[in-house]
């Protein structure tokens, strides 16, 4: 399994990018799967439902299941959250592993960026970013820059620069 992430500030496309890049991933026939990290308290859960009542309950695991999926909830309960190597280890083995968040972690990540966000680049201070997906020319980048709508290209660096997971430290 190899993994790459996608890094930028908050309103800089990522999600919106994901939405095009894994469509034309799977098109190449490659399996795909995301891991995104939430900085606050969320819940995938809906009052009312016997999954939600079976976790409030003091369930620390609930797996509901179908014919189409099945979604496991894991409470923490008070443990510290898993680290992003413990993250991809739960996952099951796909060619790819794209990365949204855990921007401060050392894996290979393409970097998102819109100029209304009105952030600065991440990019000089990571030296594990690969590129620059933007929306205007960067000419202070010292990694590659590509126009953040030309998908194919983007899929190319993605997939060029993914690195095994096994060959990544992360915890």
């Amino acid at each position: 399994m190899r993994i790459i992430g996608l890094a930028g500030w908050s309103g800089s496309g990522k999600t919106t990018l994901l939405t095009k890049v894994i469509p034309a991933m799977t098109a190449r026939g490659l399996k795909v799967s995301t891991l995104k990290h939430a900085h606050h308290a969320f819940d995938v859960d809906q009052p009312g439902k016997d999954s939600h009542t079976h976790r409030l309950s003091g369930a620390t695991e609930v797996l509901i299941s179908s014919e189409r999926r099945f979604a496991l909830m894991h409470e923490l309960r008070g443990a510290p959250e898993l680290g992003l190597g413990a993250l991809l280890r739960k996952l099951t083995p796909v060619d790819l592993v794209i990365i949204e968040g855990y921007k401060s972690e050392p894996h290979p990540k393409l970097e998102v960026h819109r100029a209304v966000v009105g952030k600065p680049l991440i990019h000089p201070g990571d030296p594990a970013i690969v590129a620059i997906a933007a929306d205007g020319r960067l000419p202070e980048a010292t990694v590659p820059v590509v126009d953040l709508d030309d998908v194919e290209t983007i899929v190319d660096i993605l997939l060029r620069h993914a690195a095994p997971m096994s060959l990544v430290e992360v915890e």
